[in-house]
């Protein structure tokens, strides 16, 4: 398959067809890796992992600290 280079806004741009992208198992809005090899561009899907929120509060304890902070008087035309 033969493919052109074109311009897209400030940057230039490859279209890949449905087909060449079903066939290594890629699709539209997959994170890819992009990287130079051999002076060969070489394009593979990323392992991205899904952040999920129980990873977030894994290490959560159920306390928190508040305090309260002294911002200091007002300097401009901020309302308190």
């Amino acid at each position: 398959m033969i493919s052109a280079i074109k311009k897209w806004g400030n940057s230039q741009g490859l279209r890949l067809s449905k087909e060449l992208l079903s066939g290594v198992g890629l699709s539209v809005d997959d994170k890819v890796i992009v990287e130079v090899i051999d002076q060969r561009i070489v394009i593979y899907k990323a392992e991205v992992d899904e952040l999920r929120l129980s990873d977030v509060f894994a290490e959560y304890k159920g306390k928190t600290e508040s305090k309260e902070i002294d911002w200091g008087k007002p300097e401009g035309g901020e309302i308190w």
